[in-house]
């Protein structure tokens, strides 16, 4: 093993901007825990492009490598749970935050975050999931664990042509809901079409403007992940029982709202935490993706990109213009997409 890997650093300048290159790091500055993986496959976030534009918010100190997705296998491990060459997932905790991320060809992580790759998914595949397919699965959890079934209507994806609203189209549609992708960009509707949505409609559709507290019942559930005026509107379309489970805040982190959903509909909110998702719910959801949860075409939904070509993905995704999901490829991996386990 050498002493130094080669990753995407991101470094800032002595005139308090911020810039990233893709150079050697010492393998010595990788945190001390107990699991050290080689990683095969990444993939690229929102909360990814922040760090690498030096969002305090998301990470405190630099130089650092981001990326909040790994996956790879095990090189050496002082926990007894994981053996060299085991097959790993590791997403969200502080990976890619304060801690070196998977845009490295090495991670150092401990033992309580890694998820060992279930029979079903190769590491390619785990990184087309990625978070994004982590946060839509306990989206769909939560519409599941409230009783919202297929036969209830249909179900409304919001921000339908990002990674989580991709995912969530994906895995709604094969469970056999009636999936309504919501999007601004109309020149994808035939993309969401192919993955399974069975309408798509504009997101202005879904921007109530009024102070009606209540609107006419369209949604059995909703998997939202924009927040602001949709999040509202949305609250105040949903059915009776009905749930709305959400995540992001693009257009805004107020959330505008009143009782009348809640206490005359029972309408039911919940929150999408993939960062700290307990263990027992991420495997179980793991192994769902792995199989009967797991997306049909998810190679048409990802693509592979190099380490070399990350920082222009970046650019594509805080420009808003990133559709489906990006996965990056490390020069270490030597494997196929097709047969990586």
């Amino acid at each position: 093993m050498s002493d130094t890997f080669k990753a995407l650093v991101v470094e800032k300048n002595a005139n308090g901007s911020f810039g990233r290159s893709v150079r050697r790091w010492p393998l010595a500055r990788l945190p001390d825990h107990e699991v050290l993986v080689r990683v095969h496959y990444s993939s690229l976030n929102y909360k990814d492009a922040l760090s690498a534009t030096g969002n305090k918010g998301v990470t405190q100190n630099y130089p650092h490598i981001p990326g909040i997705d790994a996956a790879g296998v095990v090189e050496q491990s002082s926990d007894n749970r994981f053996q060299p060459g085991d097959p790993v997932i590791v997403t969200s905790y502080d990976l890619g935050q304060n801690t070196s991320g998977g845009f490295g060809q090495y991670i150092r992580i401990p033992g309580d975050w890694i998820v060992s790759l279930p029979e079903g998914l190769t590491l390619f595949e785990s990184m087309a999931l990625g978070t994004a397919g982590l946060t839509a699965a306990i989206g769909v959890h939560h519409l599941r664990h409230n009783n919202v079934m297929p036969k209830d209507g249909p179900i409304l994806v919001t921000g339908a042509t990002g990674g989580v609203g991709t995912m969530a189209v994906s895995i709604l549609s094969k469970l056999g809901y009636a999936v309504v992708a919501a999007t601004g960009k109309t020149d994808q509707k035939a993309y969401l079409k192919e993955l399974g949505a069975a309408s798509v409609i504009h997101r202005d559709e879904v921007q109530d403007h009024s102070d009606r507290p209540l609107l006419s019942r369209r949604w059995a559930g909703v998997i939202e992940t924009v927040g602001g005026i949709m999040l509202d509107t949305a609250i105040r379309q949903t059915h009776r029982a009905g749930s709305v489970a959400r995540c992001g805040n693009v257009l805004g982190r107020q959330l505008r709202t009143n009782i009348y959903p809640f206490i005359l509909r029972g309408v039911h909110l919940a929150g999408i935490d993939s960062g700290y998702c307990r263990m027992k719910l991420r495997k179980q959801l793991w192994n769902r993706l792995a199989v009967d949860w797991k997306p049909p075409k998810l190679k048409e939904i990802a693509r592979i990109c190099p380490l070399e070509g990350i920082s222009t993905e970046i650019d594509t995704i805080l420009d808003g213009q990133q559709t489906g999901r990006v996965v990056l490829k490390q020069d270490s991996a030597g494997i196929s997409a097709e047969n990586a386990r």
